[in-house]
């Protein structure tokens, strides 16, 4: 009785952990998608790995705006004291002036499912 069960479950796992390969090609899909729209829509500013026009993205995600020490903010992102998260991400994209006024970026990105897959690809970016 015990093997039937031992058998059953073992059965169970090797389907489960097939099953969810399938789903890897989509994932990594997603993951090209959002890069190639982070570079089409933020690349010409920033670059996750250096500051450009803009500071560095890489690791945005949980930090303090304002506080990369090699880039220089205006003054009122780097009072500002937001954390960024999805949701201040989110505020930020749809509207810069809205959520920090005085700043110094004025682009922002229009359609809400643009700014979410960007969103995902720096939170992933900075190992969140």
């Amino acid at each position: 009785m015990l093997r039937q069960h031992v058998g059953t479950i073992l059965a169970g796992l090797v389907l489960m952990t097939a099953g969810s390969s399938l789903f890897v090609p989509a994932r990594a899909q997603v993951r090209a998608e959002a890069k190639a729209l982070f570079e089409k829509r933020c690349g010409g500013c920033h670059a996750l790995d250096r500051d450009k026009e803009g500071p560095r993205l890489g690791g945005v995600y949980g930090r303090t705006a304002g506080s990369v020490a090699s880039f220089q903010y205006s003054d009122a992102l780097k009072k500002s004291r937001v954390k960024w998260t999805e949701e201040t991400l989110n505020k930020w994209l749809t509207d810069t002036e809205q959520l920090v006024p005085n700043n110094d970026m004025t682009f922002h990105v229009e359609k809400a499912d643009e700014r979410s897959e960007i969103i995902a690809y720096l939170k992933q970016n900075s190992g969140k």
